[in-house]
């Protein structure tokens, strides 16, 4: 399929972006990469998310609009589309599971403000793993501040995620079943991931596939 704009999201340990780094480099593509590491916010929010969740999600919410904003409108001849391991839209899926109500309100109104003056992807990637799955690649990684995540935070960005794909038609949503595959070890998990992102025939809406 042709693509200008692809999105390879999924939640915490998935391997998005293990994978948008591998499709990137087979594939000539520009990478947008988010910047999660530098939020002076988010060892803060694990430890104690009551207090610090308004102002992690809305410096998130700065941070991934400049930087998408700066990225999309900044086109490279010299590849041959763009991939990115989140999209702006994350933080609205994240939001609603940190935030209390009343802030929650108050930041979905500074969200849409600014979130129609934003490219759309041509394809919408979610890679689904099982929360064990999930839990293990985190270990994995060693991250001292993700240490603190629980099964229940995950499947409540999961539905999160679920949710958000039934509501919206005017993306092609592309879910892949990674749970029996290592597309990061593995050749030939690689190359069945590839094949199912650029040759699948997508309609609008939630489309999915098991590898």
């Amino acid at each position: 399929m042709d693509y200008n704009f692809i999105v390879i999201e999924g939640n915490i340990g998935a391997g998005k972006t293990t994978l948008s780094h591998k499709i990137s480099e087979e594939r000539n593509a520009k990478l947008i990469l988010e910047q999660f590491a530098e939020n002076p916010f988010l060892p803060k929010f694990y430890k104690d998310p009551d207090k610090y969740s308004f102002p992690l999600e809305m410096s998130f919410l700065a941070d991934r609009y400049n930087q998408l904003k700066k990225e999309l409108s900044e086109r490279d001849l010299f590849k041959s589309f763009t991939i990115s391991d989140y999209y702006f839209m994350k933080s609205l899926i994240f939001s609603k599971q940190t935030l209390q109500d009343d802030e929650y309100t108050l930041y979905r109104q500074f969200f849409h403000i600014i979130y129609n003056s934003l490219p759309k992807p041509d394809l919408y990637v979610y890679l689904h793993s099982n929360v064990d799955k999930l839990l293990s690649n985190i270990r994995k990684r060693g991250r001292e501040y993700e240490q603190e995540i629980t099964a229940e935070y995950l499947l409540k960005i999961q539905d999160s995620y679920f949710e958000f794909f039934k509501q919206q038609q005017d993306l092609k949503f592309l879910v892949i079943d990674t749970n029996d595959i290592d597309f990061v070890n593995q050749g030939s998990d690689y190359e069945k991931i590839t094949k199912a992102i650029f040759e699948t025939e997508c309609k609008h809406g939630l489309n999915r596939i098991i590898l």
